[in-house]
């Protein structure tokens, strides 16, 4: 399994989780680099197949070359390929194939299959890997199927792979699509925006890959009774319910408001799932109000679930910080959220995670404004983009110099890894505090 075993005593379960990801990225940008892999037969330079390497594998969707009019055949599988290693997990990966081949698993990557899925115990946790594996090749085959007869009819056999590319690329939360050679470079889904077998597949998958492998195996084993969920299934499944909803009715009555009512419907749904770290587009953000779009910046830091396919601050980390909030504001000792009470460790995760994703998104847009000469708000919409590993854009990423592109390159990867997985394979775990200070007052607010 990825030879770790000659790692094990060197190095952290997260530094080879981050070892993984940088493998892939560095072997997926030179297989784009090839002739083989554009559609002219001609070599890609280095910073464009890494650009593209890493949104894959980081399922982000920000891309410098349209992905259907600029790869071939083969570039498209490999990137494919990419977005689905890259939203499934690197270990999870090579786990799953070490297991389809007999191998053990030692108890040091079982850790790391608890790391990497975001596990609250390592019991089961192979089980757990081949469960996520099952469902999730399962839940990408019926949205291909899906979408199969709309995909056909329009553009003949190569439907089926415009299906299956468009499955694995929504179910991964990448935002990838193959739609430049039929309705325009970078135009995404919008020349579908009100087709509904091809938009209630692509937000139904973008939303079962975003809810997180723990909350499938809450609703697999308990049902339809909420009441026996894991309390972390419960805030994620409530958090998203509300992240959508809420969104829907705000660009439902203000955006769309002059559409008719299935097409206001169709737009004002996806725009509320896709900023969720999906990526797709099924409108040109450019001519959305700006209210909206910073409504959108907001959903894309906030991203999908913990153990899932998407990115973000995690739907997790908004209810901790809300439930901590209302402890503040009702005078509680401690944050509850369904009747269980929310640890002090837990509370201080999730502000260390929200202030790393906005203070390394403003510094990222700062960066990108002073070097390229462009207005302060669309760098923000960018780079919250690739932090919250979601591929939206305003059309900026392609005319960047590589400068940014390398800022927004390092902001996929912190986004797709973790910050707090980063945080704990740079800091050693030897240098944990084994006294404390005195405590002294200070006012706050």
């Amino acid at each position: 399994m990825m030879n770790i075993e000659l790692l094990e005593k060197k190095l952290t379960s997260f530094q080879i989780i981050i070892i993984g990801f940088l493998s892939v990225i560095l072997i997926g940008a030179l297989l784009l680099m090839l002739p083989v892999s554009s559609a002219l037969g001609q070599w890609t330079s280095p910073e464009e197949a890494l650009f593209t390497s890493t949104s894959a594998v980081c399922v982000t969707g920000l891309v410098i070359r349209d992905t259907s009019s600029y790869w071939s055949a083969f570039g498209q599988l490999i990137i494919m390929l990419l977005i689905q290693i890259g939203g499934l997990g690197i270990i999870s990966v090579t786990a799953f194939i070490a297991t389809v081949s007999g191998k053990k698993i030692s108890l040091l990557q079982r850790s790391m299959l608890q790391d990497s899925i975001s596990a609250h115990h390592i019991g089961g946790i192979v089980k757990m890997t081949a469960f996520i594996f099952k469902v999730s090749f399962f839940t990408e085959a019926i949205g291909a199927v899906m979408m199969l007869p709309s995909f056909c009819s329009k553009f003949g056999i190569k439907g089926i792979w415009m299906a299956v590319f468009h499955s694995v690329s929504a179910f991964c939360n990448a935002g990838f699509d193959l739609m430049g050679n039929k309705s325009g470079a970078f135009s995404s889904l919008t020349a579908l925006s009100d087709d509904v077998t091809i938009i209630l597949p692509i937000s139904l998958l973008i939303v079962l890959g975003g809810i997180g492998f723990l909350t499938w195996d809450d609703m697999a084993v308990n049902k339809l009774n909420f009441k026996r969920y894991r309390m972390q299934s419960k805030v994620i499944l409530t958090t998203t319910f509300m992240l959508i909803t809420v969104p829907t009715a705000i660009f439902f009555f203000y955006d769309f408001s002059m559409l008719p009512l299935k097409h206001r419907l169709c737009l004002s749904l996806f725009q509320a799932i896709t900023p969720r770290t999906a990526g797709f587009n099924t409108f040109d953000l450019s001519l959305m109000s700006s209210a909206s779009r910073a409504l959108i910046v907001i959903l894309m830091l906030i991203g999908g679930s913990p153990g899932s396919t998407a990115g973000g601050m995690k739907t997790t980390t908004l209810g901790v910080l809300c439930s901590n909030f209302m402890a503040i504001v009702q005078r509680k000792k401690s944050p509850q959220l369904f009747d269980r009470r929310i640890e002090d460790s837990t509370v201080k995760s999730a502000a260390t995670l929200m202030m790393m994703y906005i203070n390394l998104t403003l510094v990222g847009a700062f960066l990108i404004s002073v070097y390229d000469n462009v207005p302060i708000e669309t760098c923000i919409f960018e780079t919250a983009s690739a932090i919250g590993t979601v591929g939206l854009s305003l059309g900026l990423t392609p005319n960047l110099s590589m400068f940014s592109h390398m800022i927004l390159i390092l902001l996929m990867f912190f986004g797709r890894v973790g910050g707090l997985t980063l945080l704990f394979a740079a800091v050693n775990s030897t240098g944990m505090e084994v006294s404390r200070c005195p405590i002294e007052k200070i006012n706050v607010g």
